[in-house]
């Protein structure tokens, strides 16, 4: 009696692991292949088409190249509709969908397609052009087929995997491989550059936006990009997490509208072998702190220049890359513990995630009509415009938000800082504004665009 349990019990544990991982465990199966698990899946990864109108310049002179530069100002400008094909992937019952920034990013009609030809239309809801992640909503959808969400980070390098989507708008395809690579980073994805995991399940045109699954038919990243040079899959594409897909998700159900990124307010570099022994470390990890701004958590909680961060919630990182992408996961009003070495020893701070703030406040002003070079929008430099813009953390003074017309005709782009006009150094918009009713005949500016300071002269 009491064998005849533990052989039945033998048996469910058996029968259990076999439905926990489903891998093939005879011929029968294994003649199968996928299949069940593409006919589990395969519902919620969807077609998109998207539609956006851009005005593009047209000129006679287009194809000169000399006269198209001598008249690239008087170009008339005509809306075009630009079309764009990708895939997405259902994630909830009442139709929240995640997809890339590249596909739906600006668009102005969205459809959604199902493989059993139901068609939605779909609004975004939340996008990120940075880390090329769009979270849409199918209008009036319920009952949804939709994908788990795993976490990314338990995921090995060998595991096997089923990219599904649209490639070259022939209609949905499977295509299998393995995981080749975890923590790819510094990889370009349009303007995109991020963190991914590597695969090298064949990713072509239309597949962006679609689904790589585990074969539990649990979704661990989302396909967007791949590494080539004849514009084919060459076994190199990428996918991003699933546990960062998870934080937009969240997000854009939080209501917001952007994705809301915690702020470092750091600047630092990669520990090399060169500094290994400087730093008082064994191997070459971690990265060097060389710059920290007044206003960051991490230099409340004690981080100081020449510290070395080696772990941002237990999970170690080793580029700037890899830890925008952890303290991203983190999410925003958490503390996160962070792992730094100092002088050879080591010490966990715990840093609260938040974003960059507005202070002081960005005095965001119009400069009017009577003063030189109406229409530009200037503000205050904080923590919020630098993390906005891109600047160096040591930058003060005024940005350009907007040149105006009659900046952009002189010269002046966005993310441009004010440093003097006329000799004044310029610490505030308001500054600015007096500075440019005071200018007669000629004007002088004194521009930080990137490392590059340039100094404008007009006639008024």
């Amino acid at each position: 009696m009491i064998r005849t349990v533990l052989m039945a019990s033998m048996v469910l544990i058996a029968s259990f692991v076999e439905a926990e991982t489903k891998v093939p465990q005879s011929q029968a199966e294994l003649s199968m292949g996928f299949a069940p698990l593409v006919k589990s899946a395969a519902p919620a990864v969807v077609n998109i088409y998207a539609k956006r109108v851009v005005n593009v310049r047209s000129s006679p002179f287009q194809d000169d190249p000399f006269f198209e530069n001598l008249f690239r100002e008087f170009r008339s400008t005509r809306p075009q509709v630009q079309n764009s094909l990708g895939s997405g992937v259902i994630l909830s019952e009442d139709g929240i969908v995640v997809s890339n920034f590249h596909v739906v990013g600006m668009s102005t009609d969205i459809r959604v397609h199902l493989n059993d030809r139901r068609e939605y239309s779909a609004r975004v809801l939340l996008a990120s052009e940075e880390a090329d992640v769009a979270i849409l909503k199918l209008d009036d959808a319920s009952e949804m087929p939709f994908l788990t969400l795993r976490d990314s980070d338990n995921v090995e390098v060998g595991e096997l995997v089923l990219a599904i989507g649209n490639p070259f708008g022939v209609g949905q395809t499977v295509s299998s491989g393995i995981v080749s690579g975890l923590a790819r980073s510094g990889v370009a994805t349009g303007q995109a550059r991020g963190y991914f995991i590597q695969t090298d399940a064949p990713i072509n045109p239309g597949n962006s936006g679609g689904a790589l699954i585990d074969v539990n038919g649990d979704l661990i990243g989302i396909n967007t990009s791949i590494l080539t040079r004849s514009g084919g899959s060459n076994g190199i594409g990428f996918a991003i997490p699933s546990k960062l897909v998870a934080q937009f998700v969240e997000q854009a159900r939080a209501g917001y509208s952007e994705f809301m990124q915690p702020w470092a307010g750091l600047s630092g570099q990669p520990v090399d072998a060169d500094m290994v022994a400087a730093l008082g470390l064994k191997t070459p990890s971690g990265i060097v702190i060389s710059d920290i701004h007044k206003l960051s958590n991490f230099k409340k909680s004690g981080l100081r220049q020449g510290d070395v961060i080696l772990e941002v919630d237990g999970h170690p990182v080793n580029t700037p890359s890899e830890m925008i992408f952890r303290m991203s996961v983190v999410g925003l009003e958490t503390d996160a513990d962070i792992l730094i070495a100092r002088a050879g020893e080591t010490d966990l701070l715990s840093v609260r995630m938040t974003v960059a703030p507005e202070e002081p406040n960005r005095e965001t002003l119009e400069i009017g009509r009577t003063a030189a070079l109406p229409g530009i929008i200037l503000s205050r430099i904080n923590p919020a415009v630098l993390w906005q813009y891109g600047l160096p953390l040591n930058l003060e003074g005024v940005v350009v938000e907007d040149p105006g017309k009659v900046g952009a005709r002189l010269g002046l782009i966005v993310g441009d800082v004010l440093r003097k006009i006329d000799g004044r150094v310029i610490d505030s918009p308001g500054a600015v504004e007096r500075a440019l009713r005071k200018a007669r005949g000629r004007l002088t500016i004194e521009v930080q665009r990137g490392a590059e300071r340039v100094v404008m002269r007009f006639r008024l």
